[in-house]
């Protein structure tokens, strides 16, 4: 059995329960990838980010049977910052990396059921025509175009896709304000949501602090990232957590996440991103200059699930 089930469901969640009661409404903002039939056997269940439609379709199944109203990211912060009475049953899905998966066998389930999400496109991988994006297809403008049309809130996933953490900051900047001015014309409406690529470096609060004035500069509103846990009150808007998902989260799993059992693991995340601090960010532009950051994570770590 994964360890962190184990933990979540045999230790964790009978405590949470017993404390939940006074503890204030978080919002769980779940984190999907490709909802497809793809093989991850070789993938420990923690890092898988393929879900099969059948278990989508089976989530989706429980929100509706529990009782959750499902919005989308500005939606949910909206109501989240205002205090709605209803936000403790209220969940929002996001879906990153703009795959076809979500427009062939995401979105009719979330028809079914009534539902709404927030896809983010990294813009160099969506065409006129399917383009490829990590061996899986994209979505094409049209589909995108559908797809907000309908209601579903389309955001930026930057254009390449890149470890942001990586690069300097004027490259930084052109990835954010270009996708956003690319989603923008070709939808014809406006990009406020960011979602961040790959492993998100908490531990750099430098980097951090930096990449919030970009977002701000660029015009957006708010930033979801590979930080796991439920958003709280006290998240700064562009770096808000969310719950890694995958085909392993059956019913137990899936509703402990949704009910806080799993924040848990943010505890482990943080600590592992400061033990892996080691070297400085690479930095290569004038606005670099000064930079003594010293966290550099490689990647997605043993605590960072999805991209």
């Amino acid at each position: 059995m994964r360890l962190d089930r184990l933990i979540t469901l045999g230790l964790v969640q009978p405590i949470h329960r017993a404390v939940s009661g006074a503890k204030r409404a978080q919002l769980p903002i779940l984190m999907y990838h490709s909802i497809s039939e793809g093989a991850e056997d070789a993938v420990s269940p923690y890092y898988r980010t393929v879900t099969r439609p059948a278990i989508f379709a089976q989530h989706m199944a429980l929100l509706h049977v529990e009782g959750y109203r499902v919005v989308s990211l500005q939606a949910g912060l909206h109501e989240f910052r205002s205090g709605c009475s209803d936000i403790r049953k209220t969940v929002v899905l996001t879906f990153d990396d703009g795959l076809r998966d979500f427009y062939t066998s995401a979105f009719p389930i979330l028809q079914e059921y009534e539902q709404t999400a927030s896809v983010f496109l990294p813009t160099a991988f969506i065409g006129d025509q399917p383009g490829r994006f990590k061996g899986r297809e994209c979505m094409t403008w049209s589909e995108a175009r559908e797809l907000n049309e309908a209601g579903i809130e389309i955001g930026s996933h930057t254009v390449n896709h890149p470890r942001l953490y990586e690069l300097g900051f004027d490259e930084i900047r052109a990835e954010l304000a270009n996708s956003k001015a690319v989603i923008e014309d070709r939808l014809g409406s406006a990009v406020v949501s960011f979602a961040y690529p790959y492993a998100f470096p908490s531990g750099d609060r430098r980097f951090v602090a930096r990449l919030e004035e970009l977002l701000r500069a660029a015009k957006y509103e708010c930033g979801v990232t590979t930080r796991i846990g439920r958003a709280s009150a006290n998240d700064q808007l562009f770096t808000l957590p969310r719950l890694p998902m995958n085909s392993a989260d059956d019913r137990s799993l899936f509703l402990a996440k949704l009910q806080g059992a799993y924040d848990w693991l943010a505890v482990v995340q943080t600590s592992f991103k400061g033990l892996s601090c080691r070297a400085p960010r690479r930095t290569n532009t004038a606005d670099d200059k000064g930079d003594d950051s010293s966290c550099q994570p490689s990647g997605t770590t043993p605590a960072s699930p999805g991209s």
